[in-house]
């Protein structure tokens, strides 16, 4: 299939090792109408939404590419269903018109329909969470009904249903039989940290500047007034200053720090609620479904997640070091028990494969626990030409992106266009369905099994035969990674080569799952990965086994973590852990 378009804007959103040098070259001698600082969600979809506009867009990030909050979600792009409990319809609507646009039109090839399972203990139960999930419902047609009116698909899902107690169990065989019956509705579930990667990609492709391993330092200023963004490359410890008509500052957690950078507070603050997720798998629970449940704390998520579930989450103040989380064995323990009092069996911590812990960016009140705190997210601008954007959600990204930008567009004067990144399709997305249909062909095309062909469009899109490409050309990349048998090699080459992936940590947890989707974390596939990608990175053999035993270093250090007993305990174990990224010494090494 011919697909000139998308090749064109893959081939320049192209995050490869020589488009980083010579991004970095651009931030020494551009000046640049936006410079956005963080590679999340939301600060790849703000640079995304000013690209869109033309305007001349460079991205920075300290450290990976959704290597925060964004890869450590409950891989979840939903309307909030527990939102309109609270009332909170404004949030609601928002949210399910960016899950139909992602599911529909923008990301189809990440953002898919999951089913969720409501389970029930009384008839009064049937009746409330009924309306509200009928709600729920009718108003996610409403706005499919006025997008379908404009000529655009946003992704309509099944509308909910009302399940006996026999319908219930046969649907997940393992729910505790003593449920009176549950409710079934549906939401979608995204891979976040690719959706961040083709966010990145996608502006590339609009000509932004994309640099990871570029720390924000300090402002600049010229007669008084913000001119700009000093920036340390990680990877080499040099300096630039880059030339910047406005600043937007999408960091999330880390809002805090660059707000230190400031003469005065920026007019919001960030308070950050740890989530841990757990991940077994799919053998450790009969279900078709996924299953939402109240606790005390928090709210309960059982996901299907491939071959995997996802079991989360927490929600507790996090004071403590801001890129790695630790998750504690309470954690791992509240979470192990919260699933198994809904299921017919207990959970064992013998049956976790994998453990992950995020920060959420909550915008912070007075005196209210982190699980009241406001999702809405903000924007302020402590001095003009500089705008913090902080709060909300993975599933409101591209709303915050686009209100960012605009008051970026205010202060850059008349004649900068409106948002259209409703109408933009990520990278991949384009004919999703066309080579969805053709798969088979594709399969005996490239001579690989269909089963391959669908895994690679469900991660890659209208991007998959680049992959298989890369396979025909050296059929040893078609082999399974060593370990890693859900993941084929050519996906570490194909990481390293278009996705910016820089370090072998970057790769195994956040281009590929292996670091939460195999009982070993990934520690098997590290060498053969090494290899892989040090052959595009130019790695010498010292920096391969660098990298190898950082790595390693690093699945003990989480390990040991989440078997202490508290926060404290946790983060002093992970932090003994080395981090390349923070290794001065890493500089000189080949």
């Amino acid at each position: 299939m011919r697909t000139p378009v998308s090749w064109t804007r893959s081939q320049a959103g192209r995050l490869s090792p020589e488009r980083r040098r010579a991004d970095l070259r651009r931030l020494g001698a551009e000046e640049f109408d936006v410079v956005v600082v963080g590679g999340g969600a939301t600060g790849a979809g703000a640079a995304l939404d000013a690209a869109s506009r033309g305007l001349r867009t460079a991205l920075v990030e300290a450290r990976d590419l959704a290597s925060g909050t964004s890869s450590r979600s409950s891989k979840l792009v939903h309307g909030g269903l527990r939102y309109l409990e609270q009332l909170e319809l404004g949030l609601v609507h928002e949210a399910l018109t960016e899950r139909g646009l992602l599911a529909g039109s923008l990301a189809p090839h990440l953002v898919r329909p999951v089913p969720f399972l409501l389970p029930l203990k009384g008839i009064w139960e049937r009746a409330y969470y009924g309306a509200g999930v009928a709600a729920y419902d009718v108003l996610a047609t409403a706005l499919r009904s006025r997008s379908a009116g404009a000529g655009r698909d946003r992704g309509g899902l099944p509308w909910h249903r009302h399940l006996s107690r026999t319908a219930a169990l046969r649907a997940f065989p393992d729910l505790d039989p003593r449920v009176r019956g549950a409710i079934r509705y549906f939401d979608a579930q995204v891979d976040d940290a690719r959706l961040v990667v083709a966010l990145a990609r996608t502006a590339a492709s609009l000509g932004a500047a994309v640099v990871t391993s570029a720390q924000a330092v300090g402002f600049t200023r010229e007669g008084g007034r913000l001119s700009g963004v000093e920036v340390l490359d990680v990877e080499s410890g040099t300096r630039r200053t880059v030339k910047a008509r406005t600043v937007v500052c999408a960091a999330g957690v880390w809002s805090d720090d660059l707000a230190g950078m400031l003469p005065k507070r920026p007019g919001m603050a960030v308070k950050a609620s740890k989530g841990v997720h757990l991940v077994l798998p799919g053998s450790a629970i009969r279900g078709s479904a996924g299953i939402i449940s109240r606790t005390k704390w928090s709210v309960l998520f059982i996901i299907p997640w491939d071959r995997h579930w996802l079991i989360g989450t927490t929600d507790t103040e996090w004071d403590l070091d801001l890129a790695h989380p630790a998750a504690s064995a309470s954690d791992v323990a509240y979470l192990l028990q919260q699933a198994s009092d809904v299921l017919r069996h207990r959970l064992d911590v013998s049956q976790v494969e994998g453990v992950y812990a995020g920060l959420r960016p909550l915008l912070r009140g007075e005196t209210e626990a982190t699980s009241k705190l406001s999702r809405e997210h903000a924007v302020t601008e402590p001095e003009p030409g500089l705008f913090f954007v902080a709060g909300g959600k993975l599933t409101t990204y591209r709303v915050m992106a686009r209100d960012a930008v605009d008051a970026a567009a205010a202060r850059l004067g008349p004649g900068v266009p409106a948002s259209g990144t409703h109408l933009l399709p990520l990278l991949g997305a384009d004919g999703y369905g066309v080579y969805w249909e053709a798969r088979d062909r594709i399969a005996k095309r490239f001579d690989v099994p269909v089963e391959t062909v669908e895994h690679l469009l469900r991660r890659y899109g209208n991007l998959a035969p680049q992959l298989l490409r890369m396979v025909a050309e050296l059929p040893q990349l078609g082999r399974p990674l060593a370990g890693g048998d859900d993941y084929l090699r050519a996906e570490v080459v194909y990481a390293a080569r278009y996705e910016g992936a820089l370090h072998l940590d970057d790769i195994l947890t956040r281009r590929l799952r292996l670091s939460i989707e195999s009982f070993d974390r990934g520690t098997e596939a590290a060498s053969d990965a090494a290899a892989l990608a040090g052959a595009v990175l130019d790695w010498q053999e010292s920096r391969r086994t660098l990298e190898v035993e950082t790595y390693l270093h690093r699945v003990d250090a989480e390990r040991r973590s989440q078997q202490q007993p508290d926060d404290d305990a946790a983060e002093a174990a992970r932090l003994a852990a080395v981090d390349l990224r923070r290794l001065a010494r890493f500089r000189q090494i080949g």
